[in-house]
């Protein structure tokens, strides 16, 4: 058996309020790791590119001003993503 096979079924055997001091601890190592993956690729360069042609569009005025009519939640799928 794998560990995460051993980890599954740990899960599977978490009481409710167990389950949820789980996840809220697993979202936030997930919002960690995030953090110090983009923290990693900024400091190697690998945005530069993104941040030029964004920059570069702004300049050419090919930028939008926020609104709540162009904002949309980078967490919630839009309606055609499923």
């Amino acid at each position: 058996m794998s560990t995460v096979e051993e980890i599954e079924q740990a899960v599977a055997r978490l009481s409710k309020d167990q389950l949820a001091e789980f996840r809220a601890w697993y979202e936030q190592f997930v919002s960690d790791a995030w953090d110090r993956q983009i923290e990693e690729d900024i400091a190697a360069g690998k945005l530069d590119a993104l941040a030029d042609a964004a920059i570069a569009d702004h300049q050419a005025v090919r930028s939008k001003r926020n609104t709540p009519d162009n904002q949309r939640n980078p967490c919630k799928p839009a309606n055609n993503a499923f």
